[in-house]
């Protein structure tokens, strides 16, 4: 039986490429072993043993920086909660240009060096303060409920000017008493609008 399937399949080859392939021998030797049935592709191969070293994934993928991401986030979101349809759309331009990048750098300055553990228990207070009350949002600890940072927003009149958007945040470390500046933004000669209207 081996001779008559090896001479047909010569044979088949031979036809299909009109005698451009010429049979040769050795393919049929590692196709088939000695019996005349196909070799199995497992016995040649041998087996290897790999190891594999197990590795936390929450190291590659609940990262610090990470943590610091989601509060640029959540920070931003917070912020047009409070500017409301009103005032949001008028000076949107001026707060991604100019304040936004000021208050994710004051989050990475203050929080970056408190390590993964610590940052992954902060959060945004979720209710900026409406009328014409300064609060933003607070990063506070969820285990302590105690504020980290407090963001703020107070409007300033200014003489012969108009009004303004004065942004600024506080610090734990000073009971809260400091103002970092972060920015004005300009709004007209005319009485803005309450906050979250």
């Amino acid at each position: 039986m081996k001779s008559w399937w090896t001479k047909s399949l010569m044979v088949g080859v031979a036809v299909l490429t009109l005698g451009a392939i010429t049979p040769n021998h050795t393919i049929w030797e590692t196709l088939l072993d000695e019996k005349g049935t196909p070799k199995s592709h497992e016995s040649g191969n041998e087996y290897k043993d790999y190891t594999y070293e197990w590795v936390d994934p929450s190291e590659f993928y609940d990262t610090g920086q990470t943590a610091l991401n989601l509060l640029h986030t959540l920070a931003e979101e917070q912020a047009y909660v409070k500017f409301g349809s009103r005032i949001g759309p008028v000076i949107e331009n001026e707060f991604q240009t100019a304040i936004l990048p000021n208050i994710q750098q004051a989050i990475d300055m203050h929080l970056s060096g408190l390590g993964r553990e610590k940052l992954n228990k902060l959060a945004i207070s979720e209710r900026p303060a409406g009328d014409y009350s300064e609060k933003i949002f607070h990063i506070f600890d969820t285990e302590t409920n105690k504020d980290a940072i407090r963001f703020h927003v107070r409007t300033e009149k200014k003489p012969m000017e108009g009004y303004y958007f004065n942004f600024h945040y506080h610090l734990a470390e000073d009971q809260f008493q400091k103002h970092f500046a972060i920015g004005d933004i300009y709004w007209s000669k005319d009485t803005p609008p309450k906050w979250l209207s």
